[in-house]
């Protein structure tokens, strides 16, 4: 008997209702209930992922070309600034003031005040002393 009336107040399985509660829940629920209702498709997210891979990967590649850029203009500067500081020069640099580095016969650099024209010795550039005394090459 009491099977019975547990059969009698079971509600059939297409029927969303919370026994606790004793309401129906089937407009409350996230997910279809009814064979009536519309199918809930999967969607493709692989061309979307594609895309987004695709525009990271590019502007990571930029600041990486971006950064290689600045890290050999660098390394440039610094080996110029260390050039010119094992240079031989006989006169105190001053900032702001546009000196040339050459080699000579013994290459061995030197800096002088004197401009490439003035001079037959190989000119391997010309640089201006900055205020924080790096050395800047001039194009």
């Amino acid at each position: 008997m009491l099977k019975n009336k547990h059969m009698k107040n079971k509600k059939p399985d297409n029927v969303v209702y919370d026994e606790t509660t004793e309401k129906y829940e089937a407009a409350l629920k996230p997910y279809p209930t009814d064979l009536g209702a519309p199918v809930i498709k999967k969607t493709n997210m692989a061309p979307w992922k594609n895309k987004g891979i695709s525009m990271v990967n590019s502007a990571m590649g930029a600041e990486y070309d971006e950064l290689k850029k600045q890290f050999k203009n660098l390394q440039e500067r610094f080996e110029y600034n260390e050039l010119i500081y094992g240079a031989k020069f006989s006169f105190q640099p001053m900032v702001g003031n546009v000196y040339h580095l050459y080699k000579n016969g013994h290459s061995e650099a030197f800096l002088s005040i004197l401009a490439p024209n003035e001079c037959n010795f190989e000119h391997l550039g010309s640089f201006r002393l900055g205020s924080d005394y790096v050395w800047d090459k001039l194009d």
